[in-house]
């Protein structure tokens, strides 16, 4: 009974006061952070805490009592106990002098017989001798020996590094993710700046408050993604730098005489098995910036502030949802296939598939938007759902008219493909009956009827485009005569 309530621990030479410290260190130690004070303040009911955990504690809390007896202070502002720093500081001075003592692998002996450890108790897993292994304590236990048991622990030990080492490469990745978005905002704001500043040119000295409103907007979007972004880095900066920590920690572990190692082996593998229980880092949604917003139907935008009408395309294309290959025109409505692109990974842009969705979905109402098309190459359009995976590959979800190998298809998994009687399509107009269920097809230039998909609409629905050669191009809404002639009165007398 006795042997239980002895510290199981390896008793080296200087242990003998060792003890005597370590109890002295518990009258010294914060019951809010479990370290030594550091500036211990005292409060009315003589307890004694940190001056920083008893005001981030205080914080936390709707009244401000003692975090020990719940009594409440007779201040908010206790003082500082001098007598206790300064034994708080005599004792960290001890602890750093005991650290700095070295200790020999031929010093470390058993705490209660003081004889050579050289077996390894699995069920208390801690080094143990011969006399240990004969007595009550440990009783019918499993013992192997030492440097056996040491070879057995080093593995498990590294099977836990393994995994703070793969989660230490997924930050690190995640981190030079976000710096590349960082970057790409930054190019993203120089680009949107200069389409803006082009268009209010045209508008001139009218329209120049509006200019400078938006734009106003968009800085203030930038410096709100980049805080954003930068606060993403450096909270995963701290986490690697975390994990960095444990890993050279234990490291040093694994690199330790047997016996010393399997001394210090239980703290050790708890701080490796509780860094993998942090959540994996992900990427940030909505970090990019919000391109549609500030050019999409911009001029229209403007108009409407003037109770006017002008012309403005209905579907503007979202870039952060463009595959890299893709490249998208100054005004958002245009499309074609290039090189290869770096861009940030981002969750809403697609990875296997050369596709672009619009800006806005749509679950009500009718809409319906025009398709400059090419009776050549390898292209897609028609609505997708908004919940549809972006990366690998798309199974379901999607309605679309396709041309591949000179033939058009109805695409509908998993309904099975039709090919359409089509010879030539130039002009596509799409047509989208949400109320009704009906995505309807038509080509243009004969206005006919190519195809129709009876569709139950539970989500948003987007409008899509799938190139791999030519451009597509979505067109813009027809006015009429008068309003054209009114914006050309307009132009004419303010910006010329």
């Amino acid at each position: 009974m006795i042997s239980f309530l002895q510290p199981p621990a390896v008793l080296l030479p200087f242990q003998g006061k060792l003890a005597a410290q370590s109890e002295s260190e518990k009258e010294l130690t914060c019951s809010i952070c479990h370290e030594i004070f550091r500036d211990p303040v005292i409060l009315s009911c003589s307890h004694s805490f940190c001056k920083e955990c008893l005001q981030l504690w205080w914080k936390e809390k709707d009244t401000q009592t003692c975090p020990l007896c719940m009594k409440m202070p007779s201040s908010t502002d206790p003082p500082v106990s001098l007598v206790l720093r300064n034994l708080c500081k005599t004792a960290l001075e001890e602890r750093a002098e005991r650290a700095e003592t070295p200790i020999a692998a031929s010093e470390a002996l058993c705490n209660l017989h003081a004889e050579k450890l050289k077996l390894f108790c699995l069920d208390h897993e801690e080094p143990v001798c011969l006399v240990c292994r004969d007595s009550k304590a440990h009783n019918s236990h499993r013992f192997r020996p030492i440097e056996e048991a040491a070879q057995d622990q080093r593995v498990k030990l590294q099977i836990f590094l393994k995994c703070l080492q793969d989660k230490l490469k997924l930050f690190e990745y995640v981190k030079a993710n976000s710096d590349l978005t960082v970057e790409h905002n930054v190019v993203q704001t120089q680009y949107i700046e200069s389409q803006i500043r082009e268009q209010f040119k045209k508008l001139h000295h009218f329209l120049f408050e509006e200019e400078e409103a938006r734009i106003a907007a968009l800085k203030t979007e930038e410096q709100q993604k980049s805080r954003m972004m930068q606060e993403k880095i450096e909270a995963l900066t701290k986490k690697i730098a975390a994990l960095s920590e444990t890993i050279s920690a234990t490291q040093e572990e694994l690199r330790a005489d047997d016996s010393l190692f399997l001394y210090n082996y239980k703290a050790a593998a708890e701080r490796v098995q509780q860094r993998p229980l942090l959540e994996d880092p992900e990427v940030v949604s909505g970090a990019l910036i919000d391109v549609a917003k500030h050019l999409g139907n911009l001029a229209y935008n403007i108009w409407n502030k003037m109770k006017e009408t002008v012309s403005y395309t209905p579907v503007i294309l979202n870039p952060n949802t463009a595959e890299g290959h893709l490249i998208i025109s100054s005004d958002l409505t245009s499309v074609r296939h290039g090189s290869k692109q770096k861009l940030p990974e981002n969750p809403e842009r697609f990875d296997s598939y050369s596709i672009i969705m619009g800006s806005e979905g749509y679950d009500s109402g009718s809409h319906s938007w025009d398709v400059e098309v090419r009776n050549d190459g390898v292209w897609c359009l028609g609505v997708l759902q908004e919940s549809i995976k972006r990366k690998g590959q798309l199974k379901t979800g999607f309605w679309e008219l396709s041309r591949h190998d000179g033939k058009y298809t109805a695409v509908a998994p998993p309904l099975p493909c039709k090919v359409l009687a089509v010879k030539t399509l130039q002009r596509i107009r799409v047509r989208l009956h949400c109320d009704k269920g009906k995505l309807s097809f038509f080509d243009i230039d004969t206005n006919t009827l190519i195809h129709t998909f009876k569709l139950t609409i539970t989500e948003k629905l987007f409008p899509y485009i799938e190139t791999k050669t030519l451009p597509l191009t979505i067109l813009p809404s027809h006015l009429h005569s008068i309003f054209i002639l009114l914006y050309i009165l307009f132009y004419l007398f303010y910006c010329i």
